[in-house]
């Protein structure tokens, strides 16, 4: 009963609608490249954008338009979903670079002896850090119709190391958020501390970077890739970390920048959208440019281009899929738009 309970209040949480802090439509902090203020406001008028909250557009760490709609500030909390599978690349960068963790290839398995199963598939034993990043661990997806039941179970860990292998590890994109999750075990154990509490201390430097309430499983482990409430700005100010090469604006080295170029290399591609994607990062074409870029459910994305210094944010509700519906898409062609309006400035 009681673990029903906090899955009602959880549920409560991210379902009621956030206080807005700002107008419906926000000033532009700048007078906008290309009249780019006024066409925010314009695509966000087309009914099928109606999901949309907010748009952050920032060049070289200078925000040139920014924008709420429909009653939604970008200082206003949001469930960034799946986004927040960045976020958790850029931690194991962290441990990495700390001498927590040895890299990419080292194996999972002794580091989390404890919830393997009785008599595990061997294969168990060549499962990577870099596997799980890149989602080809190979264990079976614990996302879509399978969400559900795992979050239900009594040992989220022990659950997700528990299910039959449907590829080899290192094999085909299985897009699954256990596979983060158990990085977020995997960083509690190593740092010896809850990963909010590393979170807050590594990404803490980042100025305007800041993580509010985020679920936990019922061993207390913070849910890696998921149901991590942030602000459009926070979102920015991660994005920014990201451009500048790790480095937050007064040139202190936050994520190793080797970490960065090896987080949005091609590791696999997605069996859904064919996108590239990395350690935590998808990659495709957009505009015309390469954009590497964080997506979350109901339409949370963070898109950075690197060839104009370029970073924009975009939250939108997280009542309904983005991907089925097209609407990612018209987020994609949202930023084609952003892009051609920087560029011809």
């Amino acid at each position: 009963m009681r673990r029903m309970i906090r899955l009602l209040s959880l549920l409560l949480f991210f379902c009621l609608p956030l206080a807005a802090t700002g107008p419906a439509t926000a000033q532009s902090t700048a007078s906008g490249v290309g009249g780019l203020g006024p066409r925010l406001d314009r695509a966000a008028s087309d009914p099928a954008m109606r999901p949309l909250k907010t748009v952050i557009v920032a060049r070289d760490g200078r925000v040139l338009s920014e924008r709420g709609f429909h009653g939604h500030s970008p200082s206003e909390s949001t469930n960034i979903k799946s986004a927040s599978k960045s976020i958790i690349s850029a931690l194991v960068g962290i441990a990495i670079d700390k001498g927590l963790l040895e890299g990419p290839d080292q194996k999972i398995a002794p580091i989390l002896k404890a919830d393997l199963p009785a008599a595990p598939d061997p294969r168990i034993n060549d499962i990577t850090i870099g596997n799980l990043l890149s989602m080809q661990a190979g264990l079976d997806r614990m996302s879509g119709a399978n969400y559900g039941r795992w979050v239900s179970s009594r040992n989220w860990v022990r659950f997700a190391l528990s299910q039959p292998f449907v590829d080899q590890p290192g094999g085909e994109m299985l897009y699954s958020t256990a596979s983060t999750h158990l990085l977020s075990a995997i960083l509690t154990k190593v740092g010896r501390r809850p990963t909010l509490v590393l979170a807050r201390e590594w990404l803490g430097p980042v100025e305007g970077f800041r993580i509010g309430a985020w679920e936990r499983d019922p061993q207390g482990i913070y849910l890696g890739g998921n149901q991590m409430a942030m602000s459009a700005r926070s979102l920015l100010a991660f994005g920014e970390l990201y451009r500048n090469g790790g480095k937050t604006a007064n040139g202190r080295q936050i994520v190793p920048a080797d970490w960065i170029a090896q987080s949005w290399q091609q590791r696999t591609n997605s069996r859904f959208s064919g996108d590239e994607y990395g350690y935590g990062w998808f990659t495709r074409q957009i505009g015309g440019e390469q954009v590497h870029f964080a997506w979350g459910y109901g339409g949370q994305m963070l898109y950075i281009v690197p060839s104009l210094d370029l970073t924009v944010v975009m939250t939108s509700e997280e009542s309904g899929p983005s991907a089925r519906s097209g609407y990612r898409d018209l987020l994609h062609g949202l930023l084609a738009d952003i892009i051609g309006s920087v560029r011809a400035a």
